[in-house]
């Protein structure tokens, strides 16, 4: 499904249901441009990856986030140093679980989605914030 396929069909969903949906819709973007899906809403203590997938050898821990305007913020920028770390501490908690995949080098990336355009507009941005 391209991106904002659905994005008409949202007005009036709650917002768990908008959030399954635009998770759906990243993992087909990433997996058209070659990643490989490994997880999806991986909970733990504290936090929970929207996405886990391989991109080659590296591992990406994919947040996923919308926003219907700007007035709180771009979807990225709502992805806080606080909502950082919690993506830090459930990555490690993944990583724990899985030793063998804990050889791979690790990315964080954010699929943002503008969902106040017709279509939608999804971003992908890799990389997008350092652990350290």
């Amino acid at each position: 499904t391209p991106p904002g396929r659905r994005a008409g069909t949202t007005s009036g969903m709650r917002p768990h249901r908008i959030g399954q949906i635009l998770e759906q819709d990243a993992r087909s973007y990433l997996e058209r441009r070659g990643l490989r899906h490994l997880a999806a809403n991986v909970r733990c203590p504290g936090g929970e990856l929207d996405l886990v997938m391989m991109d080659g050898d590296t591992l990406a821990f994919v947040e996923v986030r919308g926003r219907r305007g700007e007035q709180f913020g771009s979807a990225a920028e709502s992805v806080t140093r606080d909502k950082q770390d919690r993506l830090i501490r459930a990555a490690e908690f993944f990583l724990a679980k899985r030793p063998k995949l804990a050889r791979h080098g690790c990315r964080f990336d954010v699929i943002a989605v503008d969902l106040s355009t017709e279509p939608s507009r999804m971003e992908w941005i890799k990389d997008a914030f350092e652990t350290g």
